[in-house]
């Protein structure tokens, strides 16, 4: 029994590694804009995509820590590659990849608004934009249980069932302040626009606009 467990505990980290390199090579050998230049280099270096990769990986990470605009290096890579697989889940019939992008989102988004609150602190923190780097990519792997999913289910999913009728009541109170704030708008334009009689409003163009011509063309004679 106790070499069963043995085994069973070791083969754990071993498979999750496994899935992990699975999932590496299925993503860099996927056709994609970078597809030709992994093929270059790999045909002229002899180096396998998974090194070039991981050498990429490293340069990234060393940029983080040391580099020139960190933050912004961060938001992009949590932002472009989501939203150009988002936009290809939209046109697919897949379903399943709608959903993974979509919690991605919401983690994304409440993640965002965390860090709104704390970036004034999180920002001075060694190495924070690196750890915001690898959170965010452990958010998009391509696997079943990524980052996302464990946030969202773990998280936020307990926490809006917890709070889900308060949180209706308050969209609901604001939706309708909102439209009794349009409507008393929409009211009150009319009735502004009813005050106004369309004939006085012509009449009084009209005296402007001759106004105007008598003002020109006393300017012409005194220039005669």
């Amino acid at each position: 029994m106790a070499t069963s467990s043995s085994k069973s505990s070791s083969s754990g980290p071993a498979n999750k590694l496994e899935s992990i390199h699975k999932a590496l090579h299925d993503f860099l050998h996927t056709p994609s804009a970078a597809t030709p230049i992994f093929e270059l280099v790999e045909k002229n270096a002899k180096i396998k995509r998974e090194y070039l990769f991981l050498g990429l990986v490293a340069f990234l990470a060393l940029y983080l820590v040391i580099g020139y605009g960190a933050g912004l290096v961060v938001n992009l890579l949590g932002f472009v590659y989501p939203a150009f697989k988002s936009c290809q889940a939209i046109d697919s019939e897949d379903k399943d990849d709608d959903t993974q992008w979509l919690t991605y989102w919401v983690v994304y988004a409440a993640f965002g608004i965390l860090e709104y609150f704390t970036d004034i602190f999180l920002g001075w923190v060694p190495f924070y934009f690196l750890a915001k780097c690898g959170f965010l990519v452990w958010c998009m792997l391509p696997m079943e249980n990524n980052g996302s999913v464990v946030v969202y289910r773990r998280l936020i999913k307990p926490f809006v069932k917890k709070h889900e009728k308060t949180i209706d009541s308050a969209f609901k109170t604001t939706q309708q302040l909102a439209g009794e704030v349009a409507s008393k708008a929409t009211s009150r334009a009319r009735e502004m626009v009813g005050d106004i009689d369309p004939l006085e409003a012509a009449a009084k163009a009209r005296d402007i606009m001759q106004q105007a011509e008598s003002m020109t063309g006393d300017k012409e004679k005194k220039q005669d």
